[in-house]
Formats: structure tokens, sequence, C-alpha cells
């Protein structure tokens, strides 16, 4: 027998834990476990107006960027509404299901100006560094960076068909003397 939904009222109560809909393996749990922003808003004090309305939590907007960071998510817009839509998200950056998002052009406005005039970008890497090197993830005794300079090689007049292409990998095609 086909069974079918009854009952189309809304429940007047609801106990709801978002901890318990985000999976234990969930990256933002691991990194949750190891981020401390309680620098961030003394950090951040100088650069907020004492007078107006109240702003947006700083630490909810750097949670918010950490999540389009590590999940490929570059338009403000799109973060917003998948922080809004996204349980897990939710849950990192410590919104309730009833608690609002910010706009996508309030957090533009401070991501471009009130962040990068204070160095809050450097003062969360910085602190996350330290806190790697403290676990004993990183050992700080040195880094390396790849700054290679590649010329381009992008002239149209020396374009060529698909077909006409040839399979890179084969090695009769590998350029003389390596790489």
């Amino acid at each position: 027998m086909m069974g079918q939904r009854t009952g189309g009222q809304k429940k007047l109560f609801y106990s709801f834990n978002l901890d318990d809909h985000v999976p234990t393996g969930h990256l933002l749990r691991g990194i949750d476990r190891f981020l401390d922003l309680g620098e961030l808003r003394r950090h951040l004090a100088p650069f907020y107006s004492h007078t107006g309305r109240p702003s947006i939590d700083p630490e909810l907007m750097v949670r918010m960027l950490i999540v389009g960071y590590s999940f490929g998510i570059r338009s403000e817009r799109r973060l917003c509404d998948e922080v809004h839509l996204n349980l897990a998200y939710r849950w990192f950056c410590r919104l309730g299901l009833e608690d609002g998002v910010p706009d996508h052009s309030t957090f533009s406005k401070n991501r471009h100006g009130r962040f990068r005039e204070s160095d809050a970008f450097r003062h969360v890497f910085e602190n996350v560094v330290a806190r790697c090197m403290k676990e004993g993830l990183v050992g700080g005794e040195g880094f390396a960076i790849d700054a290679s300079v590649v010329e381009a090689d992008a002239n149209r007049s020396r374009s060529m068909a698909r077909e006409e292409v040839k399979d890179l990998r084969d090695p009769q095609h590998a350029t003389p003397g390596g790489a």
C-alpha cells in the first residue's frame, strides 16, 4: 500500500541541533578545531565607529571567507547564498537556522575596505601559522614559495586545429633536454 503524507500543519516548536547534522569528518570540523579568532575583534576595534548601527560580526565575515576559500566559492553573492542554504556552512559560521546571512554588498564592502585597511587577513594568517606550529603541523624554520615567471606564448596566428595537436604525453614529442 502506498502511503501518503498527512497533516499539513506546521509544528509550534522544533527541536533541531545543527551540530547533529554536520558529519564528524567534514572539512569544516577540522578547520574549526584549530581556528581561533578570539583576537580578531580587538585587532579590528580601531576600524569601527562607536556610533551608528551595529555592524556585522567580523568573526562571521572571516568564517564566511574561509568557507569560500575552502570550497572554491569565488563569488561573494554565491557565498552568501551558499551559507544561507548549507547546514555545515551555517554551523561553521556560528549561525542558527533563524539567523540572517549578511547581504553580499555589505560583505564585499567590509572585505575590500575595512579588512584590507586593518591588515586583518595578515593577522588571521599569522595566528593560523602560529597555531599550526604549536600543534606540530608545521616546523616554522623555513618556507617555500613558487614565484616562477613563465613566458606566455598565446599567438593566435600560430594556433592549430584540434585535429593537428600532437599528443604531448607521447615521449617522442618531449622537449629536448628535459622540461
